[in-house]
C-alpha cells in the first residue's frame, strides 16, 4: 500500500541532494569527555551552538570533521582559528553576523566539503574568497544580501549544491563564462528576479551533470527565447509561489519543450484555469511528475492533459473544481496515481460539485486515487467504471451524501480486479446492507472508521470479500452489536480494528471471532466493554496484539465474580503486545497472564491495583516493556517482579504510593540504582507516599542502611514462626489422624518383636474350614438367608451361628474356636448391628484381638445402607481407613450387579492376610 505521503514531489527531490549538509541533524550520543568551552562534542563534530561566541573555541580535539558554531555572534570566520582543525569537513556559521566568506578559508581547511553561511551579513563575494575550494560540493549562502564580484564560483569545479535563495538578486546570472562543472542543484528562491534571459544560465552550459533548479517565489515576468539552452538537462523544475497568468505560463512552456524536464512543480501559482493549450508546449518532454496544488483552480478544459502521455503522478490537491467529465483525464493514459485530496469544494452559494459517470475511464493505468476531503455530489453507478488497475481508492472524510452502502453502490469497481484498499472514513455510512462488497474480491483492506453505522452486523455484509486481511471499524457511534455470525464470510482477516465502536456487552457464544484463525491483531479498546466469556478469544493461535484499554473489566476478573474470574487467554499464547489500560481493575487472578510467554508488551496503567500475586509474571520471561504507572500499587517485591524486571528494555511505574519500608521497597530501591533498564523521569516520578519520614519524596533517596539491624529479628522470627507452625501441624495431625498412627505403630511394634509370627509361618491355609465367618444383627438375619447364603458353593462357605453352631457349645466358645478356624471375618453393616450390644461388646472385640494378636488382616465388611466412618468408630472402633480397599464392599441395589459383587466378595476373601 503507498500512501500519500510519499509522494515524490519535486522540491523533495532537491532537498534530498542537501541532506549531508542538514549540520543539525539527529546524531548517535555517546558519552565523551566535557571541555573548557562547554561544546558537545560526540564522534567528531562539536556543537557549539546557541553559545554567545565571538570566536573558534580553540580547545576543541584537533581530529573534529564537524564544527556547528551556529547562532552566535561571529562577525568574521578568520582562518587562523581553524588551522588547528586540519580533518574539518563540514562548518555551519549560520545566525551569526559574519561580512565575508574569509579568503584562504579552504587553504585553513583543506578537506571542507560542506560550508552553511545562511542568514548572515554576507555581501561581497570576490574570486579571491573560494579560491582554493576545490573539495568543496554544499554551498548554503541563503538569506544574506550577496553581490557579487567577479568570478567567485571559477575555483569551485567539485560543487555540487549552491544556494542563493533570498538574497535580493535581480538576476539568475551568477557568472560570465562557463563553470561549476559539477553542479547539480541550484536554488534561487525568494530573489528579485523578474525576467529569465537568454544568457543567465550561460554559466552552466558545460555543467553536464546539472539536473534541478528552484526559482520558487519570483516576481516573473518575462522569459526570453532559448533561455534555457545552457540547461537542456534540466530535469526539475520548482516555480512554486510564483505568479504565473495563462500567457507567461505557455510562454514558459514553450521554453521548456527541449529541455528534458521531468519533474514540474507549479503550487500556488494562480492557475485559476487550465484551458487545452497551457501546457502545449510541454509535448515533447517527458514530464512524468505534474504539481498543481493550492491554486484555487476553478476548472479544467476537457483535453488541457492530453499533452502528457508519459505523465505518471498529478497532484490537484486543495483546488476549487466544480465538475469533472469524461475529458478531464483525456490523454493521461500513463498515468499511475492522481491526487485529488481537497480538490473539489463546494462553496456557500453554489451547489456540490458533479463527478461525471466515466471521468476517470482514460486513466487505464491508474493504481493510486486519493479524494480524501473532497465534495462532490454522489457516487453514481458507473463513477469509477473503467479502472482495471486500481489498487488503492481513498475516499476518506469526502462529502458525497453516502448513508447507505448497497451492493450497487460501488457496482463500478467490480472491473478493478486489482483493488486492494478502499478508504471509507468519515463518510456519515450509516448501514451496511448484506452483500455491501461483494464484487470486490481481491480486496485488502477496507476502512470504515469515524462513521455513523448503527447496526447488528450478521455476517452478510462482508459476504464476497474472500481476500479481505484488514477492516477498521474504529471510532463509531458504539452502536455496532456484535453476533456469532459477524465474521464468518472474512476468515482470512489478520487485522480487526473495533475500538470505540461496539456496545458494551462482548457476552455471546459462541464467540464472533472464533473463526478468525488468522487474526493477528484486535482492538476491542474504548468500548466500555463489561461482559465477556471465558471463551472470547478461543481459537485465536495467531493473535499477536491485542488492545483491551478504556473498557471497565474490573467485575469479569474479581475472585469473587460468580463462576471465578474470567480468564480469556489461554487460546493467544502468541500474543506480545497487550493493552488494559483504564479498566477499573482493582486485582488481577492469579493464573491471568499464565502461558503468555512471548509476552513483549504489557500495559496495565491507570487502574487501581494495590497488590499483585507473588507469581502472577512469572510467565512473562519475555518481557521487554512493562506500564504499571498511575495504580496505587505500594510495594514492589522480588517475589512478584523479579522475574519481568530481569530482562526488560523499559519501565513505566511511577506516579504510585510506594510505602518505603525494607520489606516494601527495599529491593526495588537496589535494582533502580543498579539497573541498566530505561526508567524515564525516575528522580522525581518514583515518590514515596508513607512512612511520614519519606513522605514526597524520591524512592532513590530510601536508606537500605537501615534495614540492617533487622537482620537479627528476621532471623528469629523464622524460627519461632517454624516452630509455631510445626507444633500446630502436628497437633492437627495426632487430633485427626492418630488413629492411624496408632494402628499402625502397633502393627511395628507386633513385627518388630515378632510376636507369633513363627507360630503364622507353621500355620498352613488348610486349617480354614470356612471361608468367612459371617457377624451380623439379628433384625438381618432374613436378609443373609436370602441374599449372601445363595452366593455359596462347595468352596465358598460361610460360617453362621444360627446354622453351623454346634447343638450343646456354649456361644462364647462357639464364636471363638470358629472364628479362628474361618479364613475371614465379615461383618454385614447396618444401623442394626451398630445398635445390636452382643456384636459391639464381644464378637467385634474379639475379631479386633485376632486382628491385633496374630497380626491377621482378616475383617471384610459388606455394607447394606450408607454409614458414616465415625458411627464405625464410636460402635465398632472401626474404621474404612484399616482396611484394604478391596475389604469394603457396597451390597447392589440391581439384581443384575450381584455376579460381580460376588466377584469382588471372593477376591476380598481370598485377600493376603499378613498385614502389609
Amino acid at each position: 500500500m503507498v500512501m500519500q505521503g510519499c509522494r515524490q514531489r519535486v522540491h523533495m527531490a532537491i532537498w534530498n541532494t542537501t541532506l549531508p549538509l542538514l549540520f543539525l541533524c539527529t546524531w548517535v550520543l555517546v558519552p565523551s569527555r566535557a571541555y573548557r568551552s562547554e561544546c558537545r562534542v560526540e564522534l567528531r563534530k562539536a556543537d557549539c551552538s546557541h553559545m554567545n561566541l565571538n570566536t573558534i573555541p580553540q580547545d576543541l580535539p584537533e581530529d573534529i570533521s564537524v564544527l556547528d558554531v551556529s547562532h552566535n555572534r561571529l562577525v568574521a570566520l578568520k582562518p587562523s582559528s581553524l588551522t588547528r582543525y586540519r580533518s574539518l569537513e563540514q562548518i555551519d556559521a549560520s545566525y551569526n553576523s559574519l561580512k565575508a566568506v574569509p579568503a584562504g578559508l579552504c587553504q585553513a581547511a583543506p578537506e571542507l566539503w560542506g560550508l552553511t553561511l545562511r542568514h548572515n551579513e554576507v555581501h561581497l563575494l570576490q574570486n579571491r574568497d573560494l579560491r582554493n575550494c576545490t573539495r568543496l560540493t554544499h554551498l548554503d549562502l541563503s538569506d544574506n544580501r550577496l553581490r557579487l564580484n567577479g568570478e567567485p564560483f571559477s575555483g569551485t569545479e567539485n560543487l555540487a549544491f549552491l544556494d542563493v535563495s533570498r538574497n535580493k538578486l535581480t538576476t539568475a546570472r551568477l557568472g560570465s563564462r562557463p563553470q561549476l562543472p559539477s553542479l547539480q542543484t541550484l536554488i534561487l528562491t525568494g530573489n528579485d528576479i523578474a525576467a529569465l534571459k537568454k544568457d543567465d544560465f550561460y554559466f552552466l552550459n558545460e555543467s553536464s551533470s546539472f539536473r534541478t533548479l528552484s526559482l520558487s517565489s519570483l516576481p516573473l515576468k518575462k522569459v526570453e527565447r532559448g533561455c534555457f539552452e545552457p540547461i537542456a538537462g534540466l530535469q526539475d523544475l520548482v516555480l512554486d509561489g510564483c505568479k504565473l497568468n495563462p500567457s507567461f505560463m505557455s510562454r514558459l512552456c514553450e521554453e521548456l519543450s527541449d529541455t528534458s524536464l521531468r519533474n514540474l512543480s507549479i503550487q500556488s501559482t494562480q492557475q485559476f484555469l487550465l484551458i487545452n493549450s497551457t501546457f502545449k508546449g510541454l509535448g515533447k518532454t517527458n514530464l512524468t511528475i505534474l504539481d498543481l496544488s493550492n491554486n484555487n483552480m476553478a476548472g479544467i478544459t476537457d483535453g488541457a492533459f492530453q499533452w502528457f502521455p508519459m505523465l505518471e503522478y498529478l497532484y490537484l490537491e486543495h483546488n476549487n473544481l466544480k465538475r469533472l467529465t469524461k475529458g478531464t483525464f483525456l490523454g493521461l493514459k500513463s498515468l499511475r496515481k492522481l491526487s485529488l485530496q481537497s480538490a473539489l469544494a463546494k462553496g456557500h452559494a453554489s451547489p456540490s460539485p458533479v463527478i461525471d459517470d466515466f471521468s476517470f475511464q482514460p486513466l487505464v493505468k491508474l493504481e493510486y486515487l486519493y479524494m480524501e476531503k473532497t465534495s462532490f455530489r454522489e457516487i453514481t453507478e458507473n463513477i469509477f467504471y473503467g479502472l482495471p488497475c486500481l489498487r488503492e481508492l481513498n475516499l476518506g472524510w469526502s462529502s458525497t451524501g453516502l448513508k447507505i452502502v448497497s451492493n450497487t453502490t460501488f457496482a463500478s469497481l467490480n472491473g478493478s480486479s486489482l483493488l486492494q484498499m478502499l478508504n471509507l472514513t468519515g463518510m456519515g455510512i450509516k448501514t451496511l446492507e448484506p452483500g455491501a462488497f461483494s464484487g470486490l474480491g481481491n480486496l485488502k483492506i477496507l476502512v470504515l472508521s469515524h462513521n455513523y453505522i448503527n447496526q447488528q452486523l450478521t455476517g452478510e455484509e462482508f459476504l464476497g470479500l474472500n481476500s479481505i486481511r484488514e477492516i477498521h471499524l474504529s471510532f463509531n457511534q458504539q452502536m455496532i452489536t456484535l453476533m456469532s455470525t459477524s465474521f464468518i464470510h472474512v476468515p482470512t482477516l489478520t487485522t480487526l480494528m473495533l475500538g470505540h465502536a461496539l456496545s458494551s456487552n462482548l457476552e455471546v457464544e459462541p464467540s464472533p471471532f472464533r473463526l478468525l484463525v488468522n487474526l493477528t491483531l484486535l482492538d476491542l479498546s474504548n468500548n466500555n466493554i463489561a461482559n465477556i466469556k471465558n471463551g472470547l478469544l478461543d481459537g485465536l493461535h495467531r493473535l499477536s496484539v491485542l488492545k483491551l484499554q478504556h473498557n471497565n473489566l474490573a467485575r469479569v476478573w474479581k475472585n469473587a465474580n460468580p463462576g471465578g474470574p474470567v480468564l480469556i487467554f489461554h487460546d493467544a499464547q502468541n500474543l506480545t503486545v497487550l493493552e488494559l489500560d483504564y479498566n477499573g481493575l482493582d486485582e488481577i487472578p492469579m493464573m491471568a497472564f499464565q502461558g503468555l510467554t512471548k509476552l513483549k508488551y504489557l500495559s496495565i496503567s491507570g487502574n487501581l491495583l494495590n497488590f499483585l500475586h507473588d507469581s502472577i509474571f512469572d510467565d512473562l520471561r519475555s518481557l521487554r516493556f512493562l506500564r504499571l504507572q498511575r495504580n496505587l500499587l505500594t510495594s514492589v517485591r522480588r517475589e512478584t517482579f523479579g522475574v519481568p524486571l530481569s530482562n526488560l528494555t523499559e519501565l513505566f511505574m511511577d506516579h504510585n504510593p510506594f510505602d518505603c519500608t525494607c520489606e516494601s521497597i527495599l529491593w526495588f530501591n537496589n535494582w533502580l540504582n543498579t539497573t541498566n533498564t530505561s526508567v524515564p523521569d525516575r528522580a522525581k516520578s518514583y515518590v514515596c507516599n508513607t512512612p511520614p519520614m519519606y513522605f514526597n519524596r524520591s524512592v532513590l533517596d530510601f536508606n537500605p542502611e537501615s534495614c540492617k539491624d533487622l537482620v537479627p529479628f528476621q532471623a528469629l522470627y523464622l524460627i519461632s514462626s517454624s516452630l509455631v507452625l510445626g507444633l500446630m501441624f502436628l497437633a492437627f495431625l495426632m487430633h485427626f489422624q492418630g488413629w492411624r498412627i496408632h494402628f499402625y505403630w502397633n502393627i511395628l511394634v507386633n513385627r518388630t518383636l515378632d510376636i507369633n509370627d513363627s507360630r503364622y509361618k507353621r500355620v498352613v491355609e488348610c486349617r480354614y474350614e470356612y471361608k468367612a465367618y459371617v457377624v451380623h444383627a439379628q433384625e438381618d438375619r432374613l436378609w443373609v438367608e436370602r441374599s449372601l447364603l445363595p452366593l455359596e458353593d462347595k468352596d465358598f462357605r460361610f460360617f453362621l451361628e444360627d446354622r453351623d453352631a454346634m447343638p450343646g457349645s456354649s456361644t462364647l466358645e462357639t464364636i471363638v474356636n470358629n472364628m479362628r478356624i474361618s479364613r475371614k471375618i465379615l461383618f454385614v453393616v447396618t444401623e442394626a448391628l451398630l445398635n445390636d450390644p452382643w456384636c459391639r461388646q464381644f464378637k467385634v472385640h474379639h475379631a479386633l484381638h485376632q486382628l491385633m494378636e496374630e497380626n491377621r488382616d482378616s475383617l471384610v465388611l459388606i455394607f447394606l445402607e450408607d454409614v458414616a466412618d465415625f458411627r464405625l468408630t464410636q460402635s465398632l472402633m472401626l474404621r474404612k481407613g484399616m482396611l484394604k480397599h478391596r475389604c469394603v464392599l457396597q451390597w447392589p441395589l440391581q439384581k443384575e450387579r450381584i455376579p460381580a459383587f460376588r466377584q469382588k466378595l471372593q477376591l476380598a476373601l481370598a485377600s493376603s492376610n499378613r498385614v502389609s
